[in-house]
Order: structure tokens, then sequence, then C-alpha cells
């Protein structure tokens, strides 16, 4: 049976965002290591068949408990039953962060598809680096690695 064939879709259904994929990947890297284009073709696949796997146990344990909704919990207990118990407490703690932020978002109006009234762009990318700076500290064990800028290329090199 093909990986994809769990949900019933062919392999070019699913997918991520390449470049957004790209650009974790190297954040997680130090600056010095270089990554091969099919090396990062092949970690967006392994992440497309974790979300698959993870997603397609997610559905079973809604169904065992015949509901048609998968819940967080559901998540939570096929991250257990698939044997990543490590990662559910890290995982509910960013569940629980994703809700306090969409909570503090709808309540100042400022959801993603607003105006940005409430904030400026040089603001929102700042915060989007802060949450990048956060998410490769959890990812790296509560070390903050600090991310080197990229050198611009000029004229005279």
């Amino acid at each position: 049976m093909e990986p994809m064939d769990i949900v019933g879709k062919s392999k070019e259904d699913a997918s991520l965002p390449k470049a957004t994929m790209t650009k974790i990947i190297k954040e997680m890297l130090p600056p010095d290591v270089r990554v091969a284009r099919d090396t990062q073709d092949l970690l967006i696949e392994c992440c497309v068949e974790f979300i698959n796997l993870i997603s397609s146990e997610s559905n079973e344990v809604c169904n065992r408990e015949e509901k048609r909704t998968i819940a967080p919990e559901h998540v939570l207990k096929a991250l257990e039953v698939l044997g990543f118990g490590e990662y559910i407490e890290e995982v509910y703690a960013a569940y629980e962060q994703h809700k306090i932020e969409t909570m503090h978002d709808s309540l100042k109006g400022g959801g993603k598809w607003s105006n940005g009234a409430e904030m400026t762009e040089e603001e929102a990318a700042a915060e989007q680096q802060r949450m990048f700076a956060e998410a490769r500290a959890r990812m790296n064990g509560g070390a903050v690695v600090p991310k080197q800028p990229e050198s611009e290329p000029t004229l005279e090199s």
C-alpha cells in the first residue's frame, strides 16, 4: 500500500509549502551546515508522512470514541499510541499557546485576515522572528541557538 493511500489520495495531492519548510530546516541547523536539495525534499516528504500518520491514528482514536470530529485530545492520544509520548507535553503546551494567541487575536479584532492596523509590517516581522526563535528553542531542548544573519551579496564580492 502506498503511504498516501491511507487517506485515499495520491502523493501529489498532499504537500507542504516548500519555501516555508526549507526555511524551517535551515533555521534548525547551525549556519555553517548546508542541506542538499534532495535531502530537503526527503525531509519535507517525511513531514507529510508524519502528518498523515498522526492524522490517520487521530481518526482511529476518534472513531473508537464514536465521535465525528477529531479533537486535540485525539491527536494527543494518537501521539501516545504511536510511541511519541515524550512529545505530548510540548505539543500540549504549543496547543495552549495557540489557543491564547487565537483568543488574543479575536479579542482585538485582528485575526490573520485583518487590515493590519494594530501591527506595522516591521512589528509583524519582529513578532514572526520571535516566534521562530521560540520554536527553535523548543526544538533544541530549551537552548537558544541564535540564527546567524545571512550576508547579503554585494557588488564588491
